[in-house]
């Protein structure tokens, strides 16, 4: 196991002691000074496996899982007979392995190495060292479009680092892609072998009296806290930050003595405000207040601080301030599946639909996302829950609905979702009415289809020819189709600059 440094929290206490109470001999690796640990267990230096010097980490999230997963593969090739475990996986019995191998399924299509046993001639792990033994390798995974992109970044003397690339890059997406390519896959075990709880169900082992018996079978070896949520979750939901005694984890604290309230988990730093020029005030009219004020109010992405898409929309969408408006808006909040979170990812607010609720007091505003928001009340919001991958998807979420003044598309981005839904949704658009796509420029490697033609080409086809053109003929018919019906195409670059990429796409309907 490795902690990098820093005091253990009972959490990593708890599933460090386990495999001590289990019989195994257990070596945890640090970097840095680090306290807390439980008795009985050999500390060694991280340095002898990993040098620390230019530690990776994933760019948008800080977090070392690079530097980790390296870590891991190293260990492996340099020791026999060793399984590495996250510190967030408790053992329920010994683990044992007649091949060497010991991995498991975490869903139906990754396996993932929070545990990880791969024999030292394992063509996996060769394959895995080579892989990572390049910043700038190109995973083959993603599908054809991606590594063409990352090719084109390198010929341009701009290689693409992995910590620039989706999250899990090296660890469960190379490792399943490399279990499969060599044939090593058949070892991995079902997923209620190592993960019987998955990540939606994570909640579960905090509910007191719960039956563990639907999940935890008598051949599961471990289970699997998902740490940085659960922590998370433990500090902002439970009371003191400590898991009820009758709950799953609260039942294995007891047994293995660990006292939650000598080993607390850290609460969060508050991160410093960034530094930003202040910004020139903004006049209250008559007509009301700026929305760039109420985007930065909430905390939008759409405001100043990122995409100034405010800007636009408070020019577009002055004159029906007053009136009842009937909007959509797809994708409510960041982080979710295109960035490689779950889409039952737990959801604490809605920026941009607190902001559409004030800037338009009489409007009743929907929102569609793939994730849940349904916690979120007020009596002029309505939610639905849509996975946008199948267009009969949006047409079932939608139902009946349809006369909308106005529709944004701020969902994965990914080229098909938006294109599947401005075909089912602009029919459904008021005359007159207003169709917003927005990032055009950013398609997630998790959802882009192969060979599709980007919407920001797709738009401009249009522009330049008064027709769409498209890699699929039965896509650009039915945008064809539409031409009738659109008054004008807008397609505005990256903070509104000449010579910047294609960001946004405003379409008005006849």
């Amino acid at each position: 196991m490795l902690w990098v440094e820093g005091p253990l929290s009972y959490l990593e206490q708890l599933c460090i002691a386990s495999f001590r109470d289990a019989g195994h001999p257990v070596r945890l690796y640090t970097y840095g000074e680090v306290t807390r640990i439980p008795e009985g267990i050999e500390v060694a230096p991280a340095d002898e496996i990993l040098p620390r010097t230019n530690f990776l980490k994933h760019e948008r999230t800080g977090s070392p899982a690079l530097h980790s997963d390296l870590f891991r593969y190293r260990l492996l090739a340099e020791h026999d007979n060793m399984i590495w475990a996250d510190t967030d996986a408790y053992c329920m019995r010994p683990f044992e392995t007649a091949t060497g191998h010991f991995h498991g399924w975490e869903s139906d299509t990754h396996v993932n190495g929070g545990v990880l046993g791969l024999p030292r001639d394992s063509e996996t792990l060769r394959a895995l060292l080579e892989f990572t033994s390049d910043e700038f390798a190109i995973p083959e995974w993603y599908g054809p479009d991606y590594a063409a992109e990352l090719r084109a970044a390198a010929d341009r003397g701009t290689p693409v680092h992995a910590g620039e690339m989706p999250w899990g890059v090296w660890g469960p997406h190379a490792l399943t892609h490399f279990l499969t390519k060599t044939g090593e896959i058949r070892h991995s075990l079902p997923r209620h072998a190592l993960y019987p709880f998955s990540f939606k169900q994570r909640r579960m082992m905090l509910k007191p009296g719960l039956d563990t018996a639907d999940f935890i079978r008598p051949d599961t070896f471990s289970v699997h806290f998902y740490g940085r949520r659960m922590r998370k979750r433990l500090i902002e939901k439970e009371t003191g930050g400590v898991p009820h005694p009758q709950s799953l984890i609260g039942r294995l604290l007891t047994r293995h003595g660990i006292d939650p309230e000598a080993a607390p988990i850290p609460r969060p730093k508050e991160p410093p405000p960034p530094e930003r020029p202040e910004p020139l005030p903004r006049k209250t009219t008559a007509a009301g207040v700026n929305l760039t004020d109420l985007a930065d109010k909430y905390g939008s992405d759409k405001g100043s601080s990122k995409h100034r898409y405010s800007e636009l929309y408070n020019m577009l969408f002055h004159p029906y301030r007053g009136r009842a408006v009937k909007f959509l808006e797809m994708g409510l909040f960041i982080g979710g599946p295109e960035h490689g979170v779950s889409a039952d990812r737990e959801t604490t607010d809605l920026p941009s639909v607190r902001m559409w609720l004030e800037f338009f007091p009489k409007g009743r505003i929907f929102g569609l996302d793939v994730s849940d928001f349904s916690w979120f009340k007020d009596p002029r919001f309505t939610f639905l829950r849509c996975d946008m991958d199948r267009r009969e998807n949006i047409a079932t979420a939608l139902g009946d609905e349809d006369g909308f003044d106005i529709i944004i598309d701020d969902a994965s981005h990914a080229s098909h979702h938006q294109q599947f839904a401005f075909l089912e949704l602009f029919p459904r658009l008021k005359p007159g009415g207003l169709y917003i796509i927005e990032d055009l420029r950013c398609q997630p490697a998790t959802y882009e289809r192969p060979g599709i033609t980007k919407t920001a080409d797709l738009f401009q086809s249009y522009l330049q020819d008064r027709a769409f053109r498209h890699s699929d003929p039965a896509i650009a018919a039915e945008f064809n189709a539409l031409r009738p019906d659109l008054s004008g195409v807008f397609v505005h670059q990256v903070h509104y600059l000449k010579g910047k990429k294609d960001q946004v796409a405003v379409i008005h309907k006849r």
